[in-house]
């Protein structure tokens, strides 16, 4: 009778134990709530280094509440691929994450079932993203996966000029030397000369002068305000700055980091280092110091020619009277190329991958309702330049205005990064939407005027790649990357290399054969198969 009991007893104690454990993991599966019955999510944004503290902008509080989300953010600005790589690998990720293409195509490919196809959730619960893709298809087209999936959503923001990349030189230098606006590499060789060696401040030291500038150069391929923007002395047409070295001329793909006119950019800008024309921290100083630098010390320059976006942003409100922008530059004299430009539009205007959801968001319908507000037009106005009120106001007439900054002492540009997510937030600026720009956006277009020929020249349909817009099979996608990694590894080290320390030509074949060996002309092929698919599908 004893062991009946006991045995009676285990019983009993063993299905009380399931019973808990099986109502615990149903309950885990119920997500948090507040005590406002907003639901609890997670999400990650990898932001610029300037802006500020995401719960202390109010246009955001603003949309979670309308979506009944409150979101846990945590918020990354720098070592984002060390991070994502152990993130992804782990299997736990937040349930939403924010950023320009944070995550890749590769990355859906690598991880699959991590993240969730949108498709289904848009149609129940996304008006606003139905409504963009019925007015810009081409949002559709760049968000959706050969399968026909939809992982990661896309920006539009309409008013960005056909480049990010402006050269500027300092004009009050070049009139306290008497000498003219450079207009090929040699003349640019001279001025930086004189740049140097003749205190073209004018402060008494000689040896306090950076003749020329660029920014940080990170070791997965080139971006914007770079050194590559030369290329389009030899009259290629590069996107974003360079990228990965992929680029179309007359149709056909190829990649710079093998072509011979890169050889010749960076013979020419290692001739410029060599003679200490290029600043001695420009593959050592983050972005910051990049910035801080051109703002010299009150009326004081300190660079005479670098590459920003306008002069407010690149060089404060006291300096940049100082400066003008540069037309594109001729190789030399006798040159009779027609020069381009980074061409930038695509890449300024759209953007891919800019916000997705984890597959295993306890309350995805929620997670998509929050979504939606984005890219409602109004809110999206607030994603890009700041909260209604302190950024934008409402002229009560269903338009709007860009404020002048808070702080009078900032510039527009730096006060709009600091004040919201900026370019680095999904949103969508609907084409109906009526909204006058601020001072920096207008002084903008002024300074785009010295490169527009140049730009006005491009053959956007054979001489632009598209770049991130390339949809790939996963098979591709997954075998493209891996090469790629191994590509910028030896690429970037060798351009870090070449132009501080030479070396280019007697290293030239040996390197263009390794990266043959990678398989660069492989990616070429496949990009030139898809490129032409693209194209097919956008006719």
């Amino acid at each position: 009778m004893k062991k009946k009991k006991l045995l009676s007893l285990l019983v009993t104690t063993c299905l009380a134990t399931t019973t808990l454990v099986a109502c615990s993991n149903e309950a885990s599966k119920e997500p948090e709530v507040t005590e406002d019955g907003r639901v609890v999510l997670t999400g990650l944004i990898t932001k610029h280094p300037l802006t500020k503290d995401v719960n202390k902008m109010e246009w955001l509080e603003e949309a979670e509440k309308r979506a009944g989300v409150d979101i846990k953010w945590e918020e990354v600005t720098a070592d984002w691929e060390q991070k994502k790589g152990a993130m992804l690998a782990g299997g736990d990720i937040p349930d939403l994450i924010v950023g320009p293409n944070a995550i890749t195509d590769a990355d859906f490919s690598k991880f699959k079932g991590l993240f969730e196809d949108l498709t289904p959730l848009i149609e129940e619960h996304a008006p606003n993203i139905e409504t963009m893709f019925e007015e810009k298809s081409e949002l559709k087209v760049i968000s959706t996966q050969l399968n026909g999936e939809i992982y990661g959503l896309p920006k539009y923001q309409r008013y960005w000029p056909d480049t990010a990349t402006r050269q500027f030189i300092n004009q009050q230098w070049l009139d306290n030397l008497g000498l003219e606006q450079p207009t090929n590499w040699d003349e640019l060789y001279t001025v930086l000369k004189a740049f140097k060696e003749e205190d073209a401040n004018g402060n008494g030291d000689p040896n306090d002068e950076i003749p020329m500038d660029f920014a940080p150069v990170a070791t997965g391929g080139f971006g914007f305000f770079h050194p590559t923007v030369l290329l389009g002395s030899t009259g290629m047409t590069i996107v974003g700055g360079g990228g990965q070295g992929y680029f179309a001329e007359d149709g056909k793909v190829n990649n710079f980091f093998v072509d011979e006119r890169y050889k010749q950019v960076v013979e020419f800008l290692n001739k410029l280092y060599k003679e200490k024309l290029i600043s001695a921290e420009a593959f050592t100083q983050d972005y910051t110091k990049f910035q801080s630098v051109a703002r010299g010390k009150g009326e004081t320059a300190k660079v005479g020619y670098t590459y920003g976006w306008e002069l407010t942003d690149r060089f404060g409100n006291e300096l940049a009277p100082q400066y003008s922008s540069l037309a594109p530059l001729k190789v030399d004299a006798s040159s009779t190329v027609q020069t381009s430009w980074t061409y930038d539009y695509d890449v300024l205007n759209y953007g891919v991958n800019m916000i997705q959801m984890s597959s295993k968001t306890k309350d995805k319908a929620a997670a998509m309702k929050f979504i939606n507000e984005l890219y409602d037009p109004k809110v999206s106005m607030q994603v890009l330049f700041g909260s209604l009120g302190t950024n934008i106001q409402d002229n009560g007439d269903k338009t709007y205005s860009i404020l002048p900054p808070g702080d009078e002492k900032m510039d527009p540009g730096t006060w709009k990064w600091t004040s919201s997510w900026a370019d680095n937030g999904p949103l969508y600026i609907s084409d109906s939407l009526e909204l006058t720009l601020g001072t920096d956006m207008q002084s903008v277009d002024q300074q785009t005027e010295a490169l527009q020929s140049a730009l006005d020249a491009v053959d956007t349909e054979n001489d632009v790649l598209p770049g991130t817009f390339l949809k790939y099979s996963e098979e591709d996608n997954n075998a493209m990357s891996l090469v790629n990694t191994e590509l910028m590894n030896l690429a970037m080290a060798n351009f870090s290399k070449w132009v501080t320390k030479g070396g280019v030509d007697s290293e030239w074949n040996a390197y263009v054969e390794k990266m043959n060996q990678i398989g660069i002309q492989k990616n070429i092929d496949t990009t030139q198969k898809y490129y032409d698919e693209y194209k097919t599908k956008l006719q």
